[in-house]
């Protein structure tokens, strides 16, 4: 388990930034990656087998060191080592060493503070949202939704803002969805056309996506980013891994719960302009799947994500195997990479080696092109910006070792490190309120009771909570009544901030989508 109480500071951090490696004659320059212009987004690239995930544990390290706060996605399971020292009876530790005296770097090898999360509250802590914090705009990109089936989302929220219905999970949405259908035409005339089948759409999505085990994803107690925002005690930045080699085999709900991070950030976080640090580091692994057949509209807001997060102080660094994966728009804004060997198997893979060879500074000293096919495992081809804010000359440049574990630790390890943490209590159990659901549920009682003769009355309120309505197993199943109030005055009070200027239409990044 991590010591957080020793307040060293091995070379890990240079005067101005994060020491990444090595570079030029010998390997002997160094190159850093400015702290000050870390919020200025950044791109690890390379075929797989290159050396991606050192360089993430590098920066990571770095950042930590310098206590900023890092988010990232652990897609291979891979990433856990960080939050144990190195050995020097590792597989790697010779070559390693030879590495850290070739580019003068002085290993001592320590663990760093991490907190494990997991949606599916397996190999992490739990990590839930509410269907009114996630919005329409990324829903429909969940779910995959038509212009059409979209429309009739947002009038569904547009009705529960309006009428103080509080969204918490699947089960309030459909029975959201429900009373849209029955009251189809009184809302068609006030809001536009509401088509049956476009609900029935929706709702089928529902049902894939809670068979495919999102469904846990939703509910309360909702994560809270300042959860994640933390130091340690000895002024290292907190590391959040996300365990995702369970979530990536649903790319699309991958993608998307990493998208409603970065909107969560923006929404929350003040202006900041240029900051001497990042506020926070994040690290979106697996970067083409955000892009992979998204539409034009989503991905000119994530183009305006990555322009104007920065000035929350919010470095995002995509990493993925080829920079041809990003979107010219997004890549051109992304001034610190790191990019690992590519290859070049076929025609089209030399001409996005070609492409991505175009987009580094010269160096008169040796061919852009060829090193990045030549370069060695630990090595790769490095360009950060420079004190002006203008990308470097790129240098050819190998990693420093990391002072973690390379590789994975130990499951019991990694259950003693989850259940230690002080969020763990927090966060373990699910609970229930009053919401959408409920609230629907004793208005349809009461209409039906109201329609009634009164001998039938009786009968009706047996009925009605025979079961036959009531909420799904794995809701009820999961009431909590000594944290019902003090959640659901939380849950509420955001459902209901729109009477203060937040609708519960905020999709995307909020403001820039309620445009």
């Amino acid at each position: 388990m991590s010591d957080l109480s020793r307040p060293t500071r091995p070379n890990t951090l240079t005067e101005t930034g994060i020491f990444v490696g090595g570079g030029g004659i010998d390997y002997q320059d160094v190159q850093s990656l400015r702290l000050d212009h870390g919020n200025r987004h950044g791109l690890i690239a390379g075929a797989t087998g290159t050396g991606k995930t050192v360089t993430l544990q590098v920066l990571a390290e770095g950042f930590s060191d310098a206590g900023v706060p890092v988010f990232m996605a652990d897609v291979k399971g891979d990433l856990s080592g960080l939050a144990q020292a190195g050995s020097e009876t590792a597989k790697l530790h010779k070559a390693f060493q030879a590495r850290a005296e070739t580019i003068g770097f002085d290993i001592r090898y320590r663990a760093y503070p991490t907190v494990f999360w997991d949606v599916f509250g397996q190999q992490g802590i739990p990590v839930r949202t509410t269907i009114s914090e996630m919005g329409p705009v990324l829903l429909t990109q969940l779910l995959g939704l038509s212009p059409a089936q979209e429309g009739v989302l947002h009038i569904a929220f547009h009705l529960a803002d309006q009428e103080g219905l509080a969204l918490l999970d699947l089960d309030d949405l459909r029975a959201l969805l429900l009373y849209v259908s029955e009251k189809a035409d009184e809302i068609q005339a006030r809001y536009g056309n509401v088509d049956a089948r476009s609900i029935g759409a929706i709702q089928r999505q529902l049902l894939i996506l809670e068979t495919e085990g999102a469904g846990v994803f939703f509910g309360e107690p909702a994560l809270s980013l300042p959860d994640m925002l933390r130091s340690a005690p000895d002024g290292r930045g907190q590391i959040n891994i996300l365990a995702a080699d369970k979530l990536i085999n649903s790319p699309k709900v991958y993608a998307t719960f990493l998208l409603w991070i970065l909107s969560e950030l923006f929404e929350t976080l003040p202006e900041v302009g240029n900051p001497e640090k990042p506020v926070c580091a994040f690290f979106f692994d697996e970067a083409h799947l955000l892009f992979d057949d998204a539409p034009k509209p989503l991905l000119e807001k994530i183009e305006q994500v990555a322009r104007l997060i920065r000035s929350k102080g919010v470095g995002i660094y995509f990493v993925t195997q080829n920079p041809t994966d990003i979107p010219d728009d997004v890549l051109s804004q992304l001034g610190n990479r790191v990019q690992h060997a590519l290859r070049a198997f076929t025609a089209k893979d030399q001409k996005n080696l070609e492409r991505a060879a175009e987009t580094y500074r010269d160096n008169p000293r040796f061919s852009i092109l060829d090193t990045l096919r030549d370069v060695g495992t630990g090595e790769a081809l490095t360009s950060f910006l420079d004190r002006k804010g203008i990308p470097g000359i790129a240098e050819r440049t190998l990693i420093r070792p990391p002072m973690s574990k390379l590789g994975p630790i130990a499951d019991v390890d990694r259950q003693a490190l989850i259940r230690s943490c002080d969020l763990f209590e927090k966060y373990r159990q699910p609970v229930n309120p009053d919401s959408a659901y409920e609230i629907l549920q004793r208005r349809a009682g009461q209409s039906q009771e109201s329609a009634q003769p009164s001998e039938e009355k009786a009968h009706s309120h047996a009925r009605r909570y025979s079961g036959t309505h009531s909420k799904s197993s794995s809701g009820s199943a999961r009431r909590s009544s000594d944290t019902i109030l003090e959640t659901f005055g939380k849950s509420f009070a955001r459902q209901l901030g729109s009477r203060s200027g937040q609708a519960l239409v905020r999709g995307l990044l909020g403001s820039l989508f309620r445009k």
